[in-house]
């Protein structure tokens, strides 16, 4: 059976170059092969319009793109010459091209902010749009946040996206030989007695299955913290010393409202490293 591939959204900018960078190796250390995809619009008046490929307008842009990709294609085949690498402009808006990708993808790969193709990525609608429909784990990478060493942490409440995270978040740091650091955040009534009493449950609940989902990784080194307050402010300032945050797309709890809403994107806007996103995940991923 053939690999899925990890799908780049690509259009030369800084980001995205930062996330190709991250898929190469992650595409060298799981042996996987890496697909780059630029989504081509054209303009007409203030809105961008997608075509069919019947009626193509401008042929040299079109060229000055595959040029540009058969480029990035090149030169990662030589940074990264282990991984098949190939690319491929596709018709239409990005969120569409990258949805539609993910069905047969290991991972989708973007860059904070693009160009082209891209365009404003993170600030309009399409990593939102990705994240909330994609059929894989999306990876949002700025440049100059990749970091090599550090610990895995997701952020966990419970939900079933939530769930898939984890499991996600135990596979990458497998491995990466990296800890594993769940958070599980909750706002509590200010009264002492149930903040000690709840949190203490909320911890062995916690515990009990991380434990459960870590018999498939027993050499993963695992930490927990149930903490109090904003879940983005805790996985933000987790992130400063992490290789990968991980959330689910859809929670509950410390982590409502994440479809993508505000977690999701506080994350995917100020985290310190690659942040990724889980809505489903390939059935090999999933934790049973």
């Amino acid at each position: 059976m053939q690999a899925r591939p990890l799908v780049v959204g690509y259009d030369d900018s800084p980001d995205a170059r930062a996330a190709l960078r991250w898929a190469l190796d992650e595409g060298e250390r799981a042996s996987l092969p890496v697909k780059l995809v630029y989504a081509f619009s054209w303009y007409i008046g203030p809105t961008w319009y997608a075509i069919g490929p019947s009626a193509w307008p401008d042929e040299e842009a079109r060229a000055d793109a595959k040029a540009m990709l058969a480029f990035a294609v090149d030169d990662a085949r030589k940074s990264h010459p282990d991984v098949a690498v190939s690319g491929v402009v596709m018709d239409g808006g990005p969120q569409i091209c990258l949805q539609d990708a993910s069905a047969d993808a290991s991972m989708i790969v973007l860059g904070g902010r693009g160009t082209g193709g891209f365009g404003e990525l993170l600030i309009g609608s399409t990593a939102v749009s990705v994240s909330a429909h994609a059929h894989c784990p999306v990876v949002v990478v700025r440049a100059g946040t990749d970091q090599a060493a550090g610990e895995v942490v997701v952020g966990f409440d419970g939900s079933p996206c939530a769930q898939l995270a984890l499991g996600f978040a135990f596979e990458k740091a497998a491995a990466c030989q990296a800890p594993l650091r769940v958070i599980q955040a909750w706002a509590p009534p200010p009264t002492r007695h149930y903040l000690e009493t709840a949190a203490g449950y909320l911890r062995d609940d916690l515990e009990h299955l991380v434990a459960k989902c870590g018999q498939k990784f027993p050499l993963v080194s695992v930490s927990t913290e149930v903490v109090i307050g904003s879940a983005a402010g805790h996985l933000v300032a987790a992130s400063g010393r992490a290789r990968l945050v991980v959330v689910g797309s859809r929670g509950r709890g410390g982590f409502s409202g994440t479809f993508l809403g505000s977690v999701g994107q506080e994350l995917i806007h100020h985290a310190h490293c690659p942040v990724a996103i889980v809505r489903e995940v390939p059935a090999a991923v999933a934790v049973s």
